[in-house]
């Protein structure tokens, strides 16, 4: 065993030497990690600003108004007045204004009349979700309206005064909004973008070192090096052991120094210390069983570089560190459960989020499942290669 332990040392002190380990391992991670948190930072909430022109000037336009810019709506609605039509198709067009809200002319009087109410909805394709959330807010007031104008035709027909018909207009423009939105509290944090692509980045990063490790272990058999250590009175068992260390390790420290830094730098959310250094730990494990898979299988340094790359880029397509998986598609949701790197990152985001330590207990089985499963495919696979 403590054979094993000088073998990752002397591969720990090689890795830490080359400059393009400490880049790939350290650096890249942290850089990345921030580039892509600054580039998708406006996901992390949503706020729409709005042109009203207000045509009509009547007692149910100030009441759609009043509804607008209501406490309800503050926190994800601002209001902009525009004179008329025009100046609202410049402000949405100059990007002064995400999507535009025109009243038109006789709506108020429509709510006691026979014609349909409509309002008109501007849009550039610029900032589409804002001219949906402008398209919804006015079909959900409309169709109350209509309903409600509905009722005052009811009231009316069953004999109700026509000469009180001003008081049925006035009672519709009490109305509020059928839908609103308000603030919950849930119980869990806000997922920002530092909080998931720090520990995205960290693992991309630390993928590419199967290739690194894969590759050295074939310059060692080409220059005669494994020949020596094989002199030795050590098992090939020994040796693989200590270059799984080494990866191990490396791995280990490359994540645990990008969740200091990038915690203290950009505010990205790990959770408690305990279970994100389980995950950190269980994806290491993981690591170690695809490198070992790749030796495994590869006959020449060529080969194991190609693998690794294959394995490398199919894990980060398809594991989620590209793109929260959140606001992913279905099937890319699904497909991220099966890789070890989708099921970390689920584990972080949970952590981030404001989960439990406890929650990270079934992201952890999982992976150290899929650990086992493929060191053990390494391990058959091992044995029937030809010395």
């Amino acid at each position: 065993m403590f054979a094993a332990f000088v073998i990752a040392a002397k591969d720990l002190r090689q890795r830490f030497r080359d400059r393009s380990a400490l880049v790939l391992g350290f650096v890249a991670p942290v850089a990345v990690a921030a580039l892509m948190s600054f580039a998708f930072s406006g996901v992390e909430s949503f706020h729409a600003d709005i042109a009203l022109v207000d045509n009509d000037r009547g007692q149910i336009a100030v009441a759609l108004r009043g509804a607008l810019t209501g406490p309800e709506l503050s926190g994800v609605l601002t209001i902009r007045d525009a004179a008329d039509d025009a100046e609202a198709r410049r402000m949405v067009d100059d990007g002064d204004a995400g999507a535009g809200l025109i009243i038109p002319a006789g709506f108020s009087a429509a709510a006691v009349g026979d014609q349909p109410i409509g309002l008109r909805v501007l849009g550039t394709p610029d900032e589409p979700l804002q001219a949906q959330v402008a398209r919804a807010v006015a079909d959900a007031y409309v169709a109350q309206l209509n309903a409600d104008r509905l009722s005052v035709h009811v009231a009316l027909a069953a004999g109700f005064p026509q000469s009180r018909a001003a008081e049925l207009a006035a009672a519709v423009a009490n109305l509020q909004l059928p839908e609103s939105v308000q603030a919950q509290p849930t119980g869990y944090r806000q997922l920002r973008t530092a909080s998931y692509y720090a520990p995205a980045m960290g693992i991309m990063f630390v993928l590419f070192a199967i290739g690194f490790t894969a590759r050295n272990y074939f310059t060692e058999q080409r220059t005669g090096t494994l020949e020596r250590i094989g002199a030795a009175p050590l098992t090939r068992g020994v040796v693989l052991l200590g270059k799984s260390l080494a990866a191990f390790v490396y791995s280990v420290v490359s994540l645990g120094t990008l969740a200091i830094v990038s915690s203290l730098a950009f505010d990205a959310e790990w959770g408690p210390p305990a279970a994100a250094l389980a995950l950190i730990l269980a994806f290491s494990a993981v690591l170690v069983a695809l490198t070992a898979l790749v030796v495994a299988v590869a006959r020449t340094e060529r080969q194991a570089d190609g693998l690794a790359t294959i394995i490398t880029f199919v894990l980060l397509l398809h594991g989620g560190n590209f793109v929260l998986l959140s606001q992913a598609p279905e099937m890319l949701r699904r497909l991220a459960l099966l890789t070890p790197n989708g099921w970390a990152l689920r584990g972080f985001t949970d952590l981030a989020t404001g989960a439990g330590a406890t929650s990270a207990i079934v992201p952890v089985l999982v992976i150290l499942g899929m650990a086992a499963l493929l060191g053990t495919i390494a391990a058959v696979v091992g044995r029937r290669r030809p010395a």
